[in-house]
């Protein structure tokens, strides 16, 4: 009888630290999220599910997460940091004053008679020159139907959940994204 409520607690020890290490792995590493809408086609579909990695911080072109002010989390691009100066001129990205080619964009610019992104500053749409201290600038791949900056303005680092970069659902596309 002993030896059997020792096997019982062993196997109940095992479970809870089990269940322990996913729920910290959950809440303070790793995530899944589904993609909600089509913003950020051609690179991520409506219902793909991804992996949110909540270590680092964001870098310019990473997809990131973050809660937005609807009480949802959006899934958009990071182009512009802190102190940067965004700008869009004929469709081209200049980020303090430097041109930045958006690949992941070239699939749409093929298909749209005219411009995928149209001319704007940072100062249009925030009234700021640059991006404030603590906050990142970001749009959906699918610029003309993407709720993103130039609507909510810019994202404090504080509302970012963490940035993804994987696809594992559906199966049949799993792939990394940039």
């Amino acid at each position: 009888m002993a030896k059997e409520k020792n096997e019982f607690w062993e196997w109940t020890k095992a479970f809870l630290i089990a269940i322990g290490l996913a729920a910290i792995i959950r809440y303070f590493i790793i995530a899944p999220i589904v993609v909600d809408g089509e913003s950020m086609m051609p690179t991520l579909n409506d219902g793909d599910w991804m992996i949110v990695n909540k270590l680092g911080q964001p870098e310019r072109f990473d997809i990131i997460v973050f809660h937005a002010p609807e009480h949802k989390d959006y899934i958009k691009r990071v182009i512009g940091l802190p102190g940067d100066k965004i700008e869009y001129k004929d469709d081209k990205l200049y980020v303090n004053g430097k041109y930045y080619k958006e690949p992941y964009l070239d699939e749409y610019k093929e298909q749209e008679p005219g411009p995928l992104t149209p001319d704007f500053t940072l100062k249009d749409i925030t009234g700021e020159e640059t991006v404030p201290e603590g906050e990142v600038f970001v749009l959906g791949d699918n610029r003309l139907y993407s709720k993103d900056s130039r609507h909510i303005g810019t994202v404090k680092m504080d509302e970012v959940v963490g940035d993804t970069s994987l696809v594992f659902w559906p199966l049949n596309k799993l792939r990394l994204v940039d």
